[in-house]
């Protein structure tokens, strides 16, 4: 059973949007910490957004004033609205859930199975 399921990738135009969503299990989605993470070809992976399940949020620099991350506690989703969008941006988009732990909770990082975003220039 998966965790978490992505969604809302494509092909995209520069300077145009994208808004992926991740479906993620109630077990794990209350007390986690949501980001979502990007890899390009020949590259790490690399953080681009997080928000934690008080609603705090921290992005890279490469994508500031233009991605939005945003959670729904409710729905047990987590999105990333990206608005112009770079060529630099094509990647495979992952979510992650993650939880440091706690003396009565075991820690856990689970990822989805990525979503291709593709920025033609």
């Amino acid at each position: 059973q998966r965790q978490l399921v992505e969604s809302g990738g494509g092909l995209v135009q520069a300077g145009g949007s994208l808004r992926l969503s991740c479906a993620a299990s109630r077990s794990i989605f209350s007390i986690a910490a949501m980001g979502w993470y990007r890899q390009a070809p020949g590259k790490q992976r690399e953080l681009v957004a997080i928000i934690t399940s008080g609603g705090s949020t921290n992005y890279a620099d490469s994508v500031k004033g233009r991605f939005t991350i945003s959670r729904d506690n409710a729905k047990n989703m987590v999105y990333l609205q990206m608005n112009s969008l770079k060529s630099e941006d094509t990647a495979v988009y992952y979510c992650n859930a993650h939880w440091s732990g706690s003396p009565l909770t075991r820690p856990y990082d689970y990822w989805g199975q990525g979503t291709q975003v593709t920025v033609s220039s």
